[in-house]
């Protein structure tokens, strides 16, 4: 797309939109494990537990509140991508409690995007901060192929009023202002969407696992539960009264028949049709637990040596 035809659609200049390019709780939490030092008595609100901004307390009377938020564009209007940017980034100070002060952008745009647009998403940014009662006092700008935008706020609050998360009890009243958001109506169900297509090729590959183990025959199938299960081609061979070359042969048919490019992606194709549970060591050793699915009995053992192959 050549931006400087002045016709730009943010959302093609962005691999995901709004909150669902941020990495997720549970992987926020291990990374920032410990970077808060446990002796910072007058840290209110940081990573224990996260919240929507820090606050810190200054005196008796006064904490700041402060957070930082920014995201890709989700809206193509530039003007709408300032005005919901800001918003987020100014409701996390209103969510604890506080009320905001100061704001500088956090800004991130291609280099070729046309002015115009940059300049109604600061405008539009600006004028959600001034309605909010604070000022947008500067910024930090750089160059990126995927455009972002957000805010770094700054805004003060009672040091007895904050508003945790953690401070919800059951029973407490729940006012919603505005309706949910559709970013969080339309992840929720792509997330659904893609746990089902998991389901799904999981039940299709399981579907073809067994329809290879029905091209086998019963032989090619003792075979297979006793290579699986960790015997040699000596071992299986005594196992069913053949010789080692059979066995070598019958498991070459089976390898071939299920499609297994070695022994362990046998055992895990066993594994999967709920003949056994394996566990490979790192030297490619494979050691399991049994139950088989079918245990011969000693007149298959019998009925198998006087077949012979």
């Amino acid at each position: 797309m050549n931006l400087n035809t002045g016709t730009v659609k943010l959302t093609d200049l962005a691999s995901c939109g709004g909150c669902a390019a941020k990495y997720s709780a549970a992987r926020l939490e291990q990374l920032l494990a410990g970077i808060v030092p446990a002796e910072a008595e007058d840290l209110l609100v940081g990573l224990a537990p996260a919240d929507d901004a820090a606050v810190y307390r200054l005196d008796d009377e006064t904490a700041l509140v402060f957070t930082l938020d920014f995201f890709p564009p989700l809206v193509d209007d530039p003007r709408e991508f300032g005005t919901i940017a800001a918003t987020n980034a100014l409701n996390d100070v209103f969510a604890m409690g506080g009320r905001p002060l100061l704001a500088l952008s956090i800004a991130e745009f291609p280099e070729d995007l046309p002015q115009e647009t940059v300049a109604a998403i600061l405008d539009a940014a600006d004028r959600q901060v001034r309605e909010a009662g604070a000022i947008l006092a500067g910024g930090h700008t750089i160059r990126d192929d995927e455009p972002k935008y957000g805010l770094a706020v700054v805004g003060t609050v009672h040091p007895d009023g904050v508003w945790p998360k953690s401070g919800a009890r059951p029973g407490d009243a729940l006012f919603l202002t505005k309706p949910l958001g559709d970013v969080l109506l339309l992840a929720t169900v792509r997330q659904a969407l893609e746990r089902s297509r998991a389901v799904l090729l999981d039940e299709t590959e399981v579907r073809a696992l067994r329809s290879s183990y029905a091209s086998l025959t019963r032989r090619e199938r003792d075979v297979m539960a006793l290579v699986v299960s960790g015997l040699l081609n000596k071992q299986v061979g005594g196992e069913l009264g053949i010789s080692e070359i059979t066995v070598k042969a019958h498991r070459g048919q089976v390898m071939r028949k299920m499609k297994a490019e070695s022994l362990p992606a046998l055992v895990m194709m066993a594994t999967r049709l709920g003949m056994a549970e394996a566990r490979i060591t790192l030297r490619g050793a494979v050691s399991l637990v049994v139950p088989f699915a079918r245990v011969l009995t000693p007149s298959d053992q019998q009925r198998s040596s006087t077949r012979g192959c």
